[in-house]
């Protein structure tokens, strides 16, 4: 979620703070400069952009004074105009719910500069005809740009992710030794499916490639397919999951890669081994965890390289495997606030391309978030003072209607009550919104119980 917030970044020698003690001379109560708001801005550069990294950043931080969330390049910058497609204020979401103000002296903006990849996959290819055993994509990815930002879950699970991440590479960067603090650099993210686990995965691969280019600059998601790794022959599907994580150990070697390794439905590949030993699973599986797990432990010297994996079973994997894991998250269904805002973005974006575009002046037509929305209801007075307000309401209603509908469903909503309309073009916002959540109220009828 995106909502206007007084933050004012401006350049430190124009604001009179003194280089030793990061002390504004300003009347307002200063902060230290250890104190300071670390606000991440995101500079993505046009493809056809040749400039140095170093020179863009110093550019952005000379021209920011912006508010949270997307902002305008500088059109008085003929340079930044040139080579940048846009700018974006990141990771603020925690002081504006909690109506934070934060000025010039409290921030300390931290710029990320990158070009997109537009290679898309690159699938390995198998001499012997067998199924490839992963997909690799050059990170970041024009196929996964925007898909952080999409994802809507409950409040802090993606910024648990990113400060899980940024320790983990710091403690192995630093030379900390594992045998006195222990980490593996391994992510379960586990719950039922349609929750968003693999894009998840997916997404906070793309967001940590821009965070830690400067250290890394250059980044890769490989993406294991987990039901080729398992062979018709006796005793080979252990050989195959040894041969894949070989390639990805001399990936590792270069020092400046930084490879993500995404194990979607890791419980194929980990199954408890003690199903195994009791006779309901063949004895081959049990050779399948023992390498991967052979394997993940000899990733683990190497500082560059973090794994993803998900998981709808959480019963049926092996519990050394879980063990490993530093970060268990649970994805669950999605909650009343995720799921007005997962709608929220659906609506904005049917409106964005005029699909539904009989509302006044709907070009400009800003639905509030949640938490203002739920402000604004305790306060009936001005329930008509702005026209978005029942239009959200209606909105919160189809949110309550949803209960129990997965994020993927929520996504699919729209499209479907678009579908159902009897005259879909130039629909009214207000009826589109009623037959939405008569979609969602026949689309729950259909689940199982």
């Amino acid at each position: 979620m995106s909502t206007p917030m007084d933050i004012t970044v401006q350049n430190p020698t124009h604001a009179g703070i003194s280089e030793q003690n990061g002390v504004a001379d300003d009347p307002a109560p200063p902060l230290l400069a250890q104190d300071k708001f670390l606000v991440s801005v995101e500079v993505c550069l046009k493809p056809s952009s040749t400039a140095r990294t170093d020179d863009v950043k110093l550019a952005v931080e000379r021209s920011l004074s912006y508010v949270d969330g997307p902002i305008p390049v500088p059109i008085d910058d003929p340079f930044l105009v040139e080579n940048v497609l846009r700018i974006c204020v990141c990771d603020t979401d925690e002081w504006v719910e909690n109506h934070d103000i934060l000025l010039f002296w409290q921030v300390k903006p931290v710029v990320h500069v990158f070009q997109l990849s537009e290679e898309g996959p690159c699938e390995e290819v198998s001499a012997d005809g067998q199924p490839s055993s992963f997909n690799e994509w050059i990170l970041p990815a024009k196929e996964f740009d925007g898909m952080w930002e999409s994802l809507i879950y409950e409040s802090g699970l993606k910024q648990r992710l990113l400060r899980y991440a940024a320790s983990a590479l710091l403690f192995t960067e630093k030379g900390v030794n594992p045998f006195l603090v222990s980490w593996n650099r391994i992510v379960l993210l586990h719950g039922p499916p349609g929750t968003g686990k693999t894009s998840l995965c997916k997404a906070l691969a793309q967001k940590l490639s821009v965070r830690f280019s400067s250290r890394y600059p250059q980044s890769q998601l490989i993406e294991v397919n987990a039901h080729s790794l398992f062979s018709k022959w006796f005793s080979e599907s252990g050989k195959l999951v040894a041969k894949l994580f070989q390639k990805i150990q001399e990936m590792v070697e270069e020092e400046n890669n930084l490879v993500f390794v995404l194990i979607d439905e890791v419980e194929s590949l980990a199954a408890a081994r003690k199903a195994a030993l009791s006779g309901s699973e063949p004895s081959d599986s049990i050779r399948v965890v023992n390498a991967l797990l052979t394997q993940m432990d000899k990733l683990k010297s190497s500082p560059n390289v973090i794994i993803l994996t998900t998981s709808n079973i959480t019963a049926a994997i092996d519990i050394a495997f879980v063990d490993r894991a530093d970060i268990k998250a649970y994805v669950g269904p999605p909650t009343l606030q995720a799921r007005y805002e997962i709608l929220r973005s659906c609506l904005q974006e049917l409106i964005r391309t005029r699909i539904i575009s009989s509302f006044k002046d709907c070009d400009n037509l800003i639905l509030p978030n949640f938490v203002t929305l739920r402000e604004k209801l305790s306060k009936p007075e001005v329930e008509d003072a702005e026209a978005p307000l029942p239009l959200s309401k209606q909105l919160f209603e189809a949110a309550e209607a949803c209960e129990g509908l997965s994020g993927r469903s929520l996504r699919k909503l729209p499209f479907l009550a678009h579908a159902a309309l009897a005259n879909p073009f130039g629909c009214d916002p207000n009826k589109f919104l009623y037959t939405m959540i008569d979609t969602a109220r026949m689309g729950r009828s259909e689940l199982p119980d």
